[in-house]
Formats: C-alpha cells, sequence, structure tokens
C-alpha cells in the first residue's frame, strides 16, 4: 500500500509561483507513474501533468502548457509540481496519484494524495 501525502499548497498573487511536492510513505515511488490532478469549487477533477518512472514521458496539460512542470526525485520517493506565472483560474485543490500503468488514463491511477489548496488572488 502506498500513502500519498501532498504540500506545498497555500495563498499566492497572480503572477506568483509555488512548488508541490508529493511524498511516498509504504513503498517507493519509483515503478510508479506519477500524476497531479486539480479540483476547482463546482468542477470534476481535471488532469495536469504526469511522469513515468523513469523521466522519459512526460505530459502536461495545455491548460497549464509552459508555466507548470513536472519532476521527480525517487531517491526522495517524491514528485514535485512547479506551478509559475500562476492565474485566479489555477485555484483549486491539487491532488498526487500513483498508477502501475506506464500511461495511465485518468481512471487508471490506484493511489490518491488528499491534497493540497492552492489559492491564487487577482
Amino acid at each position: 500500500q502506498v500513502q500519498l501525502v501532498e504540500s506545498g499548497g497555500g495563498l499566492v498573487q497572480a503572477g506568483g509561483s509555488l512548488r508541490l511536492s508529493c511524498t511516498a510513505s509504504g513503498r517507493t515511488l519509483s515503478s510508479y507513474t506519477m500524476g497531479w490532478f486539480r479540483q476547482a469549487p463546482g468542477k470534476e477533477r481535471a488532469f495536469i501533468a504526469r511522469i513515468t518512472p523513469n523521466s522519459r514521458s512526460i505530459n502536461i496539460a495545455d491548460a497549464v502548457k509552459g508555466r507548470f512542470t513536472i519532476s521527480r526525485d525517487n531517491a526522495k520517493n517524491t514528485v514535485y509540481l512547479q506551478m509559475n506565472s500562476l492565474e485566479p483560474e489555477d485555484t483549486a485543490i491539487y491532488f498526487c496519484a500513483g498508477s502501475w500503468l506506464v500511461t495511465p488514463g485518468t481512471n487508471d491511477y490506484r493511489y490518491w494524495g488528499q491534497g493540497t489548496q492552492v489559492t491564487v488572488s487577482s
């Protein structure tokens, strides 16, 4: 069993940056494709980014491409989401998730964190 814990969320002004971290316990992350998702109030959970176990393949959603990057440090059992040029529309709860599949769809992630709140003020 893998437990995922997100951190790094908070309140930031538009144009600012945050780096989210997702740290695993119970099992190493190195075998999992890891993803980041977000859910804004009144909206469905949306895919943001994913990274394969060896970091060779990265996918970023069009809505955040050029502003957000995903990376991982398997030695630290941690995945990161660097968010730059934040906009009020980025306000949401951000979740990390892990999947055994190399290229999982949104419904293919088995392990989920509890989420961290990101609020961007205008």
